[in-house]
C-alpha cells in the first residue's frame, strides 16, 4: 500500500482539477468488457459448462480448509449416484439456482443464508441447491415428500460431518410439513437411519449433526398415531431420544429435552377427539427421570440431577397422578441435600406444576395438599433472600391451585400460610416484604373473593370456611403490632384488599381492626396516613358507612368542650368512598347532625365566637358533601327519597352555600341511582316540586361579586331532571315559559333566562307543544337584540337536532315553513347567532331530498362567507355544512362525479367576487378537496389547481394565504403522476410572488418547498424557482439531510438504515395539514438528543451455600426437621446497610452532640452567613463579571436586599434581551476587584481567593453552534499576567548581568 498523507511538493500543481459535480467525466469512454458480458447475458452456452455441483463442493472445501488429501481428495456429494451433468440451460443460472428459485416455502429461511460467511450456512445452501436440481431433473414438483425422500437418500450417502449436519438441518425443516401418513408408513426405515447416525455421532466432537438428528427424531415421533406407541420399536426409539437428555454437551442435551417435551405435549393424537389423558410414554419418562436423579443424587456437583430437574420442570404437568406423586417425593428428597441450585430447580419444578393448573387426573386435591404440607419443612431462613422468594411464589401458586380443585380444603390451608407469610414481613429485605405482600393479595383476590358470596357471614364463632377467613384476618391484623412498624405500609395494603374482598360479609370480625386503625392514625408523626385512609375507605366502600361508624363513631354531636374533633378525618374518607349504601342512613344520621352543627354555628356567630362558628359551619358543610356519594347507586331510593326530598328542596332554595352540592347529588341520583323502574318513578314524582324551584333560581339575576357557577349547576340539574319528567308536565312548563317570553313586562335578563329554560324543555315536549313554541320564537329569529336572536336559534337547533320522536316529526311536517323562515331571516342574522343557525341548517340539510336542491343553492353564498366568521364555532359549523351539502348532492345523484361537479359550479362564482369572497371560496374548495378527494375527477382537481395558481398573483394577503393552503392540500391529496404535470405552473406562480408576500409567508413557503422536494427532488424544484429562492432551498436540503441522519441513528439499533427517506405521515384531518406550526421540521432544529442506554446487570447466582451455626454455645442439631433453614444461599453476617440517621451530630470519639434549638439556629445562621460571604459570593461575583448570572445568585441577592431595611426596594424590572431592553450598564472586567489602586497588577486580599481567573465549568460551552462565538472570549483574562511575566523575565535577566 502506498503511504497516505500529503502529496510531494510540486505534484499538486501538475494534477488535473475538475469542477464541482463533474468528477464522473473522467470515466473511460471504452467499456468493451461490459459490452462483451452484456452480449452473452441472454445467450445459451456454446458448450458444456464447467460449473457443476462437484466443482462448487470442491471450492467450498478449499475455502473452508477442510479438504483432506489422499484417497478421498475428491469430495463426495450427496448426489454422486446421479450421473447427470449439472450445467444450466441459461448462462444467467448459477450453482445456487436451486436455492434462489426454490418454490417450496419450507426453505424460505434457508434462502437468507447464501450471503452468510459461515461455512455451515454455505454447506446448507449447496446441499439444498443440489437436491432441488436433482428433483427438477427427475420431473418432480418440489413437494415436501419429494424433499424428504431425497434428503434421506442423501443422508445415507454423505460422510463428512459438515454435509451430514446440513442434510439433518434441512430434514428438520421439511419433516414438520411432511404429511403424517408418509411418516407413519416410513417410520421403521427413517427411525433406523436416525438411530444409526445417533449412535455413530454420540461420541464425536461435532454437535451440529447430532443436534438436528435429535430434532428430526422428535418430529418423527410426534407425527405417529396412538396405535404406533403400542409397538416396542417406537418405545425403543423414544428411549434412545430420552437417553440424550443427560448428555454432557448443552446443545445436544437441550435439543433432546426439547424433543421429549414436544413428543409428550404436542403429539398429534393428543389433540384428537379420542385423545388419552396422558401420553403413553409419560410413565416411562417419569421413571427414567427418577432413576437418573437417584443414581446421581448423592454426588456433590449433582449435574445430572440438575439436568433432570430442568426436564421435570417442563414435563411434570404431563404425568399421571402416580408418577406426579413419585416425582414429588423425589424432588422433596433431593431438597434435603441442602444444595442451593438443586433446591432452586426443585422449587421451579413445583412452581411449573401448580402454575399449569393440571387436571384432577394429574394432580388431585389431596396430593396438592400433601405437597403444601411437606413444603413447610423447607421454609428458608427469613434472611435468605432468593430461596425465600421462590418458596413464597411456589406456595402462592400451590394454594391457588388447591382452592381451584377443592374450595374447602384449600381455604383450610390458607390460615397457616398467612401466618408464615406475615412473619416474612419482619425480614430485613424489602424484596421479601414486597413479594409476601403481593402473594397474600393475589391469594385474597383469586381464592377468597370468588367464594365470599357462598361463604356467607363471617363471625368469630363461625365454623368451616368462615372460621378460616377469620383466622386469616387475625394473622394480617397482627401486622399492626409495633414490631411490624417497618412494614406497616404493606400491612395497610393487605388490610385494604381484605376489606374490599371480605368487608361485606366479614365486618363483625373487622370492627376491632378499624378501631386500631383509627387509634394508630391519631398517633403523633404517623407516616402512613394516606395508606391508612385508603384502607378505611375500602372498609367504607364494602361494609358501608353505617357499619364503620358503629365501630368508630365520629364523636361529633355539637356539645364538645374542645374543638379537637379527633375523628373528623373520617368525613373526607367517607365522602370519597361511599357507594351502594342506604340513602336512609344519611337522612336519619347525618341530616340531624348537620342541622345541629348549623344551629351551633349560628349561636356561636351571634355570641361573637367567629372562629368556633366557622369550624362548626365547615363541619356541617363537609357532612352535606357526603350526599353525592350516598346518591351513587343507593339501595333504597323508592323507600327513602320521599323523606329527603323536602329537605333537599329547602336546601336548594334557602341555602346558597349548599346549592351546588345538592344539585350535584340530584344529578348523580338520576343518572346513577335510577336503574330500576320503581326508583325512576319515585324520583320523577317529585319533578313538579323541584323543577319550579330550579326555574326560579335560574331566573334570579346574579348578585355582584357572585360566580355564575351556581346558575350553570342549576341549568344542568334542570336538563338532567327533564330526562325523567312526564311529557304532560314538560308541556305545562313550556307553555308557561312561552307566556313569560311574550310578556312585555319581562326584562332582558328574564327573557334570556327563560329562553335558556325553553332550550332545555324543547327536546322533551310533544309535537303540538313544539308547534306552538315555534310560532312563539319565530318573530325573535329576526330580533335586533343579538342575545335574544341567538337564544331563539338555539331553541330551533334543539328541535331540529332530534333524531326521532316529536322533534323529528315536527321538522318533517314543517320543512317548507322552516326553509322559508331560514331564508327570510338570512339578512337579519347577527354574528353571534351564526353558530346555532348553521347548526340548524346542518340538521335540516341531512333530511333534504332532491326536490330541495334550490334551497341548498340559495344557502351556498352565506355558508362560504361564514368560513371567515369571528367565532370559532361558527367557522367549524360552516365547514361542516359545506361538507354536508356535498353529501346531499351525492344523494341527489345521478353519478358521484357529476353531482360534485354541480355542487362546485355553485362555488366557482365566488372566485371572481370581492376579496373576502374570493378568500372564503378558496377555503371552501380546499376543505371540499380534502373531504371528497377520492370522488372528484382528476380533470376537476387539475382545473382547480390551475385557477388557484392564477390567484397567487393577487395583491391581498388573505387570498394568497388561502391559495397557498389549497396548494398544500393538493400536494398531499393528488397523485404524484397528475401533480407532476403542474409542478412548473405552481413553481412559476410562487416565483412571481412579491417580496412582501414572500417574507410574510416564508414559513408556509418553506413547508411547501419541503413537500415538493420530497416528491420531485431538489434539482427539479431549484430549476423551476428564481434565484432568490435558492438559498432557502439549500437550507431545506441540509435540514432534510440532517433529519435523515438523526432518524438513521435512532433506528440503527432496531433496523438497517433505509436508503430512501421514509414517507412523512399525512395528517388525519384538514386542520393538521393546514396547521401553520412547523411541526414537520421540529426534528431538524434539534442538534443534540439524549439517547438512553441500557446497562446490563451481570448478576450470577453462585453455587455456594453457608451453614448458620446455633445461637450461643448451643450446637447445631442436624436431626432437627427445620435444619434446612440453616442452609443459606447468602453469606450470613452483620448487616452492611447504611447507618441510620438519628438527627444528631457525632464527635470523633463517638459521642452525640446535642445543642439547644436557639444554639442550633444561631450556629446555622452563622455558618450560612460565612459560607455565603465566602465561596458563594465570590463565585457569584466572578460569574456576574464574566457575563453570566445564575438563578442562585439572583435569589441570594434578593434575599439580602429584602433583609436590609435601610436600602430602598429595587425596581422589579431588570434589563435583559436585545434592542431597547438590552442592559446598558458596562460589564465589569473579570478580576477587577483584585486590581491595585495605585500600582500595576493584582494584589491579594485577606479572606479572599488568590487573584487568578477562575472560569466556571459550563456544559453549554460544548454547543458546536456557539463555538465561533465563544472563541477568544477568555483570551483577555491572562494578558495582564503575560505582560507581567515578560517584565519580570527582563528584570531577572538584567539582574544576572555582571
Amino acid at each position: 500500500m502506498g503511504r497516505s498523507g500529503k502529496l510531494p511538493s510540486g505534484v499538486s500543481a501538475r494534477l488535473k482539477r475538475w469542477k464541482k459535480g463533474h468528477s464522473s467525466d473522467s470515466n473511460p469512454a471504452l467499456c468493451r468488457h461490459r459490452q462483451a458480458a452484456r452480449s452473452r447475458f441472454f445467450s445459451r452456452p456454446s458448450g458444456k459448462s464447467d460449473l457443476t455441483v462437484d466443482a462448487v463442493k470442491l471450492h467450498n472445501e478449499l475455502q473452508s480448509g477442510s479438504l483432506r488429501l489422499g484417497k478421498s481428495e475428491a469430495p463426495e456429494t450427496a448426489m454422486e449416484e446421479e450421473d447427470v451433468p449439472a450445467f444450466t440451460e441459461k448462462s444467467s443460472a448459477t450453482f445456487l439456482s436451486g436455492l434462489s428459485d426454490c418454490t417450496n416455502v419450507t426453505f424460505s429461511k434457508v434462502q437468507r443464508f447464501w450471503e452468510s460467511n459461515s461455512a455451515a450456512h454455505k454447506e446448507i445452501c449447496a446441499v439444498l441447491a443440489a437436491v432441488t436440481e436433482v428433483i427438477r431433473s427427475q420431473g418432480g414438483k418440489e413437494t415436501e415428500t419429494e424433499y424428504f425422500a431425497a434428503l434421506m437418500t442423501t443422508m445415507e450417502a454423505v460422510e463428512s460431518p459438515e454435509s451430514l449436519a446440513a442434510v439433518a438441518y434441512l430434514l428438520n425443516l421439511v419433516l414438520k410439513r411432511v404429511p403424517s401418513p408418509v411418516l407413519i408408513k416410513k417410520f421403521s426405515d427413517t427411525s433406523k437411519a436416525f438411530m444409526e447416525i445417533m449412535s455413530a455421532q454420540a461420541s464425536s466432537g461435532s454437535t451440529s449433526a447430532l443436534r438436528w438428528v435429535l430434532s428430526c427424531l422428535a418430529t418423527l415421533l410426534r407425527k405417529q398415531d396412538l396405535e404406533a406407541w403400542g409397538y416396542p420399536v417406537t418405545v425403543q426409539v423414544y428411549h434412545g431420544l430420552l437417553s440424550f437428555t443427560v448428555h454432557t454437551k448443552p446443545k445436544i442435551r437441550k435439543a433432546a429435552q426439547h424433543g421429549v417435551c414436544s413428543v409428550l405435549k404436542g403429539s398429534e393424537f393428543m389433540f384428537g377427539e379420542k385423545a388419552p389423558a396422558h401420553h403413553p410414554a409419560a410413565i416411562s419418562t417419569a421413571k427414567f427421570c427418577i432413576q437418573e436423579i437417584e443414581k446421581s443424587g448423592g454426588s456433590k456437583e449433582a449435574t445430572t440431577t440438575l439436568h433432570m430437574l430442568t426436564l421435570l420442570r417442563d414435563l411434570l404437568p404431563c404425568f399421571p397422578e402416580g408418577m406426579v406423586k413419585s416425582c414429588s417425593e423425589t424432588l422433596l428428597r433431593v431438597m434435603t441435600l441442602s444444595h442451593v441450585l438443586v433446591t432452586a430447580c426443585a422449587m421451579q419444578a413445583f412452581h411449573s406444576l401448580f402454575h399449569a393448573k393440571p387436571s384432577l387426573s394429574t394432580l388431585p386435591a389431596e396430593l396438592n395438599a400433601q405437597i403444601i404440607t411437606a413444603l413447610y419443612d423447607y421454609v428458608p431462613s427469613e434472611n435468605d433472600l432468593q430461596p425465600l422468594l421462590a418458596w413464597l411464589k411456589v406456595m402462592e401458586k400451590a394454594h391457588i391451585n388447591l382452592v381451584r380443585l377443592q374450595r374447602d380444603l384449600g381455604l383450610g390451608h390458607l390460615p397457616r400460610f398467612f401466618g408464615n407469610a406475615t412473619t416474612c414481613l419482619l425480614s430485613p429485605h424489602s424484596q421479601v416484604v414486597t413479594v409476601a405482600t403481593q402473594s397474600l393479595q393475589e391469594i385474597l383476590k383469586e381464592c377468597v373473593a370468588p367464594h365470599m358470596a357462598d361463604i356467607g357471614s363471617v363471625t368469630s364463632s363461625a365454623s368451616g370456611p368462615g372460621q378460616y377467613v377469620a383466622k386469616m384476618f387475625r394473622a394480617v391484623e397482627e401486622g399492626l403490632m409495633y414490631k411490624f412498624h417497618a412494614a406497616w405500609s404493606s400491612v395497610l395494603q393487605l388490610l385494604c384488599v381484605f376489606f374490599e374482598v371480605c368487608g361485606k360479609q366479614a365486618h363483625p370480625v373487622m370492627k376491632k381492626c378499624l378501631q386500631s386503625l383509627c387509634d394508630l392514625r391519631l398517633s403523633p408523626h404517623f407516616p402512613h396516613t394516606a395508606a391508612l385512609d385508603r384502607a378505611v375507605g375500602a372498609a367504607v366502600a364494602s361494609m358501608g358507612p353505617e357499619v364503620v361508624l358503629q365501630a368508630v363513631p365520629l364523636e361529633i354531636d355539637g356539645s364538645e368542650e374542645t374543638l379537637d374533633f379527633p375523628r373528623s378525618w373520617l368525613l373526607p374518607v367517607i365522602r370519597d368512598h361511599v357507594r351502594d349504601t342506604r340513602l336512609g342512613f344519611f337522612t336519619t344520621y347525618f341530616l340531624p347532625l348537620a342541622t345541629t352543627l348549623k344551629s351551633k354555628a349560628m349561636d356561636l356567630a351571634q355570641a361573637g365566637s367567629t372562629v368556633e362558628s366557622k369550624i362548626y359551619d365547615t363541619l356541617q358543610w363537609q357532612i352535606w358533601t357526603l350526599l353525592p356519594g350516598f346518591c351513587t347507586r343507593p339501595t333504597d331510593v323508592a323507600a327513602s327519597f320521599k323523606g329527603l326530598a323536602r329537605t333537599l328542596g329547602t336546601a336548594i332554595s334557602e341555602r346558597p352555600d349548599l346549592r351546588v352540592t345538592v344539585c350535584q347529588a340530584l344529578r348523580t341520583l338520576i343518572t346513577k341511582g335510577c336503574e330500576a323502574e320503581a326508583d325512576r318513578a319515585e324520583v320523577s314524582r317529585f319533578a313538579k316540586n323541584f323543577l319550579p324551584i330550579l326555574f326560579n333560581l335560574y331566573g334570579q339575576p346574579v348578585a355582584a361579586g357572585d360566580t355564575p357557577a351556581p346558575r350553570r349547576a342549576v341549568l344542568e340539574t334542570i336538563k338532567t331532571y327533564l330526562t325523567i319528567t312526564e311529557p304532560q308536565l314538560v308541556n305545562g312548563f313550556l307553555e308557561k315559559a312561552s307566556e313569560k317570553v311574550l310578556d312585555p313586562a319581562s326584562s332582558d335578563f328574564t327573557r334570556l333566562s327563560v329562553l335558556d329554560l325553553v332550550v332545555a324543555l324543547a327536546p322533551h315536549a310533544d309535537e303540538a307543544a313544539i308547534s306552538k313554541l315555534y310560532s312563539t320564537i319565530r318573530p325573535y329569529l329576526e330580533s335586533k337584540a343579538h342575545g335574544v336572536q341567538k337564544k331563539a336559534y338555539r331553541v330551533l337547533e334543539e328541535v331540529c337536532a332530534s333524531p326521532q320522536g316529536p322533534g323529528a316529526h315536527f321538522v318533517q311536517s314543517h320543512l317548507d315553513d322552516l326553509k322559508k323562515t331560514l331564508l327570510d331571516s338570512l339578512r337579519t342574522t347577527s354574528s353571534p347567532a351564526k353558530r346555532p343557525r348553521l347548526k340548524c341548517l346542518i340538521h335540516i340539510v341531512k333530511k333534504l331530498t332532491a326536490e330541495h336542491e334550490e334551497f341548498i343553492t340559495a344557502l351556498v353564498p352565506e355558508v362560504i362567507l361564514c368560513t371567515k366568521e369571528v367565532s370559532v364555532g361558527a367557522r367549524k359549523n360552516a365547514f361542516a355544512l359545506l361538507v354536508e351539502m356535498g353529501h346531499a348532492f351525492l344523494r341527489f345523484g345521478p353519478s358521484q362525479e357529476e353531482a360534485l361537479q354541480r355542487y362546485l359550479i355553485l362555488i366557482y362564482p365566488g372566485l371572481v367576487g370581492a376579496v373576502t369572497m374570493v378568500s372564503c371560496s378558496i377555503l371552501a374548495l380546499t376543505h371540499l378537496l380534502f373531504e371528497f378527494k377520492g370522488l372528484m375527477g382528476t380533470s376537476t382537481v387539475e382545473q382547480l389547481l390551475e385557477n388557484v395558481c392564477l390567484l397567487l398573483a393577487s395583491r391581498t394577503r388573505d387570498v394568497v394565504k388561502s391559495a397557498l393552503g389549497f396548494i398544500k392540500v393538493a400536494v398531499v391529496v393528488m397523485d404524484v403522476v397528475h401533480l407532476a404535470k403542474h409542478v412548473q405552473l405552481v413553481m412559476e406562480a410562487i416565483g412571481k410572488l412579491s417580496d412582501d408576500m414572500r417574507r410574510h409567508f416564508r414559513m408556509k413557503l418553506r413547508n411547501l418547498f419541503t413537500k415538493f422536494i420530497r416528491k420531485f427532488g431538489f434539482e427539479l424544484v431549484k430549476g423551476l424557482l428564481p434565484e432568490e429562492y435558492h438559498k432557502v432551498l439549500v437550507n431545506i436540503r441540509k435540514a432534510e439531510a440532517r433529519a435523515k441522519r438523526h432518524r438513521a441513528l435512532d433506528q440503527a439499533a432496531e433496523e438497517e438504515e433505509e436508503e430512501e427517506e421514509p414517507a412523512q405521515g399525512k395528517g388525519d384531518s384538514i386542520e393538521e395539514i393546514l396547521a401553520d406550526s412547523d411541526s414537520e421540521d421540529e426534528d431538524n432544529e434539534k442538534e443534540e438528543r439524549s439517547r438512553g442506554r441500557e446497562q446490563r446487570r451481570l448478576a450470577r447466582q453462585r453455587s455456594r451455600a453457608w451453614l448458620k451455626e446455633g445461637g450461643g454455645d448451643e450446637p447445631l442439631n442436624f436431626l432437627d426437621p427445620k435444619v434446612a433453614q440453616r442452609v443459606l444461599a447468602t453469606q450470613p453476617g452483620p448487616g452492611r446497610g447504611k447507618k441510620k440517621d438519628h438527627g444528631f451530630k457525632v464527635s470523633a470519639d463517638g459521642r452525640l452532640i446535642i445543642r439547644e434549638e436557639e444554639d442550633d439556629a444561631a450556629t446555622a445562621r452563622t455558618e450560612e452567613e460565612e459560607g455565603t460571604k465566602g465561596e458563594d459570593e465570590e463565585m457569584a461575583d466572578l460569574i456576574e463579571d464574566l457575563g453570566f448570572r445564575s438563578k442562585k445568585h439572583q435569589k441570594l441577592k434578593h434575599q439580602k436586599e429584602a433583609d436590609d431595611e435601610d436600602l430602598e426596594v429595587p425596581p422589579q424590572y431588570q434589563a435583559g434581551g436585545s434592542g431597547i431592553h438590552r442592559p446598558v450598564a458596562k460589564k465589569a472586567t473579570p478580576g477587577a476587584e483584585y486590581k491595585a489602586k495605585k500600582a500595576k497588577g493584582d494584589v491579594k486580599k485577606k479572606g479572599r481567593l488568590d487573584p487568578y481567573a477562575y472560569i466556571p465549568l459550563n456544559r453549554t460551552k460544548l454547543n458546536r453552534r456557539k463555538k465561533v462565538k465563544l472563541q477568544g472570549q477568555f483570551k483577555g483574562l491572562v494578558k495582564a499576567a503575560q505582560r507581567g511575566s515578560q517584565v519580570g523575565r527582563k528584570l531577572r535577566k538584567k539582574d544576572r548581568r555582571p
